[in-house]
């Protein structure tokens, strides 16, 4: 039998201590207050081992998210799985562009449509920083879907979920805004084996030799599925933005922009689709 402070003592040697702490915490059910007030607390073996399985997961790389079970976005509290991507701070650029996209519309209810939706982080949180939309989730992974409802579930959003192959069971839908964090990954790349991307869904993470496939697909698609002046937002990879920007000059968008991260780097590219498709301008990095 060990004591709180001799677990996470122990455990300094394989994690940081600030890990420890959210994986014992979490075993325990209780707060950083109580552990920090029970440090001599004695845990039982049935803790113990789970405490050490969990430190033991860790050490070896697994994502502590899908240890702990849950990951931050938006501000609130996602549930998430080895079967959806760890939410991310960069991907809040894509609720960021539908709350503005939202709030400048003409519409009294913007219909949204996020593809590829995961754990459903940025469906829901545009349901709930946006209430007279109408959001519209969707995702091939059935695994997927059932943690993306019962994220919703649990965090009282109105989304509808449709299992669906990109916009495949969507025919004859128009939508306002479209959002996507689709895989753009290259098949192969080096980045793959590496860090949280070993443990997270392949098809989630990668698509074609060069990244871009899915990407294509959804730019060159999207104007088939959004109203005159609808908006596409979709983020890509650190490298992608001449070629993603160029995707969308093809697609005919115009009004094209793109974002930087926190890093500086261009992460998002978003364009308004025409009523008739023509031949995009030219746009500027911003």
């Amino acid at each position: 039998m060990m004591t709180i402070a001799a677990v996470l003592q122990s455990a300094r040697q394989q994690i940081p201590h600030n890990e420890a702490r959210m994986l014992l915490k979490a075993v325990l059910q209780t707060t950083d207050v109580w552990l920090l007030t029970h440090d001599d607390a004695v845990l039982n073996y049935e803790q113990h081992q789970a405490f050490l399985t969990n430190v033991e997961r860790r050490n070896a790389g697994e994502p502590i998210a899908y240890l702990l079970g849950h990951r931050e976005f938006y501000g609130r509290e996602f549930s998430v799985s080895p079967a959806v991507l760890i939410p991310r701070p960069e991907t809040e650029m894509l609720v960021d562009i539908a709350k503005a996209s939202v709030g400048a519309g003409r519409t009294p209810s913007s219909c949204v449509l996020d593809l590829g939706t995961g754990s459903g982080c940025i469906a829901i949180s545009v349901a709930l920083e946006c209430e007279s939309a109408r959001v519209t989730a969707v995702d091939a992974s059935v695994d997927a879907l059932k943690i993306a409802i019962n994220n919703a579930a649990q965090l009282n959003a109105d989304v509808e979920f449709i299992h669906s192959d990109w916009f495949s069971a969507l025919e004859n839908r128009r939508f306002h805004i479209i959002v996507s964090n689709p895989p753009y990954i290259a098949n192969g790349d080096s980045h793959l084996a590496q860090g949280d991307l070993r443990f997270e869904p392949p098809q989630a993470l990668s698509c074609g030799d060069d990244g871009l496939a899915a990407l294509r697909k959804i730019v060159g698609t999207a104007p088939n599925y959004l109203h005159s002046n609808g908006v596409l937002a979709v983020e890509h990879g650190y490298d992608q933005a001449d070629a993603v920007r160029k995707l969308f000059v093809d697609a005919g968008f115009h009004r094209i922009m793109q974002q930087r991260d926190l890093a500086g780097i261009v992460r998002l590219t978003c364009g308004h689709c025409p009523a008739v498709i023509t031949t995009a301008p030219n746009a500027t990095v911003k």
